[in-house]
């Protein structure tokens, strides 16, 4: 896939643009990436290997050009060389050459050519490895200096260069091997490519799926432990938890809607009762039964605000918590009502938001006083790292069917109904979300009389608390 991007510019007063193309797929620009670098490393490679082949027998061609040559020399200066030099290898063209630029003796393939070259090596440096082209092609050739006279003599011994070196052939060979396995690099770069970003498309395809109607749906989950299957775990962790603040909200909309329902409708009976009929019905009766209704409208309006800011809003920043100060300061502020009992245990300090673990001990108080007979007690032990608040009462207690159930929302008893028919039924439902929310449970256990409700919540590490530290 390949998209276009435009820039502008001015030149002279007038306005340009130019276009770049560049591929938008990953896939593609990894397999770009990848080929370019390819090209790179298999560019240096075969210079390299041009240079290593190009050496070897440019060598070759010249130690054995220089062992002929240096052979006739030595037997130029013995003044054994005959009128016709013998070849014996693949060195062909032999010539000695005097100071006057006459070939005096040549082997059979260089008799009648000119001197092999016009270069005459210098008494200080007798040697010379050379290289002449001419219309037959290029040769490789050592010049050796007889002697150090003036009119010394001079050894050419001539081999033609390999046909491989010639035109840039081996320069043309090394680029047809190479662009082949070029081409097998970018091709099984794109497979591997396609295979791993595999579970991308598929996560996308996915993803599309997804609509705010149904977030039950998950990306699926590659195997192994890298970077695409740690990004799609992410994306399920925020998918589970997008889900459950839908859920918290869709549920928080419903309980709304059917308990306020509920005593409006009851409200606007009675309203439409005395206004229809004011001889028969008592309007300060209607207005009085009216308000007892804006007062539990209040209650499950509070309660509600309160649910919601406990399942969607940030939570208030954590602190040091004494759990102890708490239950005193809470039974202090209660006006009448059954006793309440404490038993502190000192050193019941947790982690968490004053204000929330308030509401939690406000509403068992109330709980309890509510079905109470004489008496509630309030224990507030530490046990294996956790502190634990029991709050038990001597009333009727509740049923085992009904323990878990009392923690639902508005969810009443018909003890409760009886006792206080203005309640909202979620104060143990959000002290249930509360304890969870700080890391600790909230539940009814068994008692020998009336109800026992036990919240634990983790003791707060003495090393971790500034005021302990202090």
């Amino acid at each position: 896939m390949v998209t276009r991007a435009i820039s502008h510019g001015t030149t002279g007063g007038r306005r340009f643009r130019w276009t770049m193309y560049r591929p938008q797929s990953l896939r593609a620009r990894y397999t770009m990436a990848a080929t370019a670098l390819s090209f790179l490393v298999l560019t240096g490679a075969g210079a390299s290997l041009d240079m290593v082949i190009r050496h070897k027998l440019e060598t070759d061609a010249c130690a054995e050009t220089r062992r002929v040559a240096g052979l006739w020399s030595t037997a130029m200066r013995n003044g054994d060389v005959p009128h016709t030099i013998p070849v014996f290898n693949q060195v062909k063209l032999v010539q000695v050459v005097d100071s006057r630029d006459r070939v005096v003796e040549a082997s059979k393939p260089a008799a009648g050519l000119p001197p092999l070259s016009a270069v005459r090596p210098p008494p200080d440096n007798p040697i010379q490895k050379l290289t002449e082209c001419g219309p037959g092609g290029c040769s490789l050739l050592t010049a050796i200096r007889t002697s150090r006279e003036a009119d010394s003599t001079f050894v050419y011994a001539a081999l033609p260069a390999p046909s491989i070196l010639m035109k840039h052939r081996l320069e043309l060979l090394i680029t047809a091997a190479a662009l082949p396995l070029l081409a097998a690099i970018a091709r099984l770069t794109w497979a591997l490519l396609g295979r791993s970003l595999c579970p991308v498309t598929l996560s996308r395809a996915k993803m599309s799926e997804i609509t705010p109607n149904d977030l039950s749906l998950r990306l699926p989950q590659p195997p192994g432990r890298n970077e695409i299957s740690q990004i799609v775990g992410t994306a399920n962790e925020v998918l589970d938890r997008m889900e459950t603040a839908v859920q918290h909200h869709r549920r928080f909309a419903s309980d709304a809607s059917h308990e306020l329902r509920t005593p409006m409708a009851g409200m606007r009976l009675q309203l439409e009762s005395a206004l229809l009929d004011p001889e028969n019905v008592n309007a300060h009766d209607a207005i009085r039964s009216a308000l007892m209704g804006v007062d539990r409208l209040q209650a499950i309006v509070d309660d509600l605000l309160v649910l919601g800011r406990i399942n969607g809003a940030e939570p208030a920043p954590p602190g040091a918590v004494d759990i102890d100060d708490l239950v005193r300061d809470a039974v202090e502020r209660r006006d009448g009502g059954v006793p309440v009992h404490v038993h502190p245990s000192g050193g019941a300090r947790v982690n968490g938001t004053c204000v929330q673990l308030t509401r939690v001990i406000e509403n068992l108080l109330n709980n309890a006083q509510r079905h109470a007979e004489t008496r509630v007690d309030v224990t507030i032990e530490t046990v294996g790292g956790e502190v634990v608040l029991t709050v038990s009462d001597d009333g009727d207690g509740i049923a085992p069917r009904d323990r878990e159930r009392v923690f639902e929302r508005f969810t009443r008893l018909d003890s409760g109904r009886r006792r206080d028919p203005s309640g909202s039924g979620l104060g143990l439902a959000i002290s249930r979300e509360i304890a969870e929310a700080h890391g600790g449970t909230l539940c009814c256990e068994d008692a020998p009389l009336g109800a026992r409700l036990v919240l634990r919540l983790r003791l707060l590490d003495q090393r971790s608390d500034p005021l302990t530290a202090a």
